[in-house]
């Protein structure tokens, strides 16, 4: 039972397995064959899809094509149309010119037959000439032996005494044009040398201030005066000792004066009494360290002058030992005029000038600063050499240009004046020292001076009067009409001005003026 229910479940579970198997198989078949079937439907009708696509691409592009063909001949016939229009042109053009060509052969030939006719008529006339010519040779001729035997001269004679005659009239008129010509140039000379000065005057304004050789040191208090004077006046002799300056102390209220040439030295005391005063400790050690260090100060302050006043004049790549003596004229003098606010004019009146004469202003301007650097000498021994050579020698030794060095040693004539910058500095020199005001003079030697130029006037003979005018800086002498004319009266003028200049010393210039006057004088009664 057992065993056969066995047989039976197996026997059946293999014959399910097998149905199974087959179904599977049929049903697996029969799916496949649907999927064929599907497959060749849709690749059919991708088939007839893409036909149908490529027939319409193929449309598009057949009409693209004719399209293109289309646009192609339209400019394919543009182009032979313009093509055809430019020989159209071409042809107009080169008919044009063979017509032009044509008429111009035309007017050439009738040209050419007018000319020929001309050029007969002309030979016909020079012929006629040409006679006509030769019988007037023959009748020169004949009259010239005429002439030379009723004259007794030649024709060679009577063409040197004409010739002679000419050039004595040609001499006359050249040498009265030269004269004209001179006196209008004279003329026109001195009337803008007038304007060019009177220009560079009006455009310069200074200020004047004589400098003095004493300077005012004023104190709160006069309980000061003591403590200068210090124990049996060793203060103050320490401060003279020390830089070299004279202290007076009276009874002048709140103020110490302090005398001394040297502007230098004196500037020194004064800033050294300031600093004494203001830190209350006055001895002889602390008086003597204060002037050290305020020697190096000034020293410093006179480097700082230069370099101020060169940058204010617009001049540049001067020598740092020029630049040190322009810092030092602060602290000198010439006949009382501070000798930089002196120098610093010289150089502006000299640009103006020089712009005008159209010169360079900046040389100018470099010369005119440096020409009274001489003035400033370092040693005992510079002070033996004028101040224009010095001044000359320090300029070559600092490489400055010829014609500044020139113009330095020229402007009192020390040397001969070899460019136009030279006089342009003594003039402008002369300027800025006669401006009113600019320079001191002592009154009785200022007295003493004009009586002495009217002196020298009368020593000549003629004489009949002398003024000094213009603070003695013009001499008019008046002379006596019968023992003195024109001639002496300008030879009189001229040893005059010699005298003066070899026996007198003077600021500037003098200008002699000898007036000779001629009177007729009758009564009508």
């Amino acid at each position: 039972m057992d065993n056969n229910s066995i047989i039976l479940t197996v026997g059946g579970l293999l014959l399910g397995l097998i149905i199974g198997f087959i179904i599977a198989k049929v049903l697996e078949k029969s799916k496949a064959s649907k999927l064929i079937k599907d497959a060749k439907r849709k690749a059919s009708n991708i088939l007839k899809e893409s036909n149908t696509e490529g027939e319409s691409i193929k449309k598009d592009k057949i009409l693209q094509a004719k399209e293109r063909f289309i646009e192609l001949k339209s400019e394919h016939e543009k182009v032979i149309l313009s093509r055809d229009k430019k020989m159209a042109e071409a042809e107009k053009r080169t008919r044009d010119k063979e017509s032009q060509i044509s008429n111009e052969l035309s007017k050439n030939k009738k040209l050419n037959e007018s000319i020929e006719g001309k050029v007969k008529d002309y030979n016909h006339r020079l012929d006629v000439l040409d006679k006509k010519q030769e019988e007037l040779d023959r009748l020169h001729k004949s009259q010239v032996q005429q002439l030379e035997v009723i004259s007794s001269l030649s024709a060679e004679e009577a063409k040197e005494q004409l010739v002679e005659s000419l050039k004595g009239e040609a001499k006359n008129d050249a040498m009265a044009f030269i004269q004209s010509s001179l006196e209008e140039a004279k003329l026109t000379a001195e009337q803008d040398a007038k304007k060019i000065i009177i220009n560079t005057i009006q455009r310069i304004g200074t200020e004047e201030a004589v400098d003095n050789c004493v300077s005012v040191f004023n104190i709160e208090s006069d309980d000061v005066k003591g403590r200068i004077i210090g124990r049996e006046g060793r203060n103050i002799r320490a401060i003279e000792a020390a830089t070299g300056v004279e202290i007076i102390v009276d009874d002048t209220p709140e103020a110490i004066i302090l005398s001394c040439f040297d502007s230098v030295r004196r500037e020194i005391a004064r800033l050294s009494l300031h600093k004494l005063v203001t830190d209350g400790r006055i001895h002889p050690a602390r008086i003597e360290e204060i002037v050290k260090k305020t020697q190096k100060q000034i020293e410093q302050e006179i480097i700082e002058v230069g370099k101020r006043t060169v940058i204010d004049l617009g001049i540049h790549n001067l020598h740092p030992e020029l630049i040190k003596m322009v810092g030092r004229m602060k602290y000198r003098s010439s006949y009382g005029q501070n000798l930089l606010q002196h120098s610093r004019e010289v150089a502006k009146l000299c640009g103006v000038m020089a712009a005008e004469l159209g010169l360079n202003p900046k040389l100018a301007k470099r010369a005119g600063l440096l020409h009274d650097i001489g003035k400033v000498p370092d040693a005992e021994a510079d002070m033996e050499t004028p101040h224009a050579i010095l001044g000359m020698q320090w300029a070559e030794k600092y490489n400055e240009k010829d014609e500044v060095c020139n113009a330095i040693g020229a402007h009192h004539d020390e040397v001969e004046m070899k460019s136009l910058l030279a006089p342009i500095i003594q003039v402008c020199d002369a300027i800025s020292g006669a401006r009113p005001g600019a320079r001191r003079q002592v009154l009785d030697s200022y007295i003493q001076r004009l009586k002495d130029l009217e002196d020298i006037a009368f020593g000549f003979t003629g004489v009949k009067k002398a003024y000094a005018i213009q603070a003695g800086r013009e001499l008019r002498v008046i002379v006596e009409s019968e023992k003195v004319d024109d001639q002496k009266a300008a030879d009189l003028s001229f040893s005059i001005s010699q005298k003066v200049q070899t026996d007198m010393t003077y600021p500037g210039q003098v200008k002699v003026t000898v007036i000779r006057e001629t009177r007729a004088v009758n009564i009508a009664k």
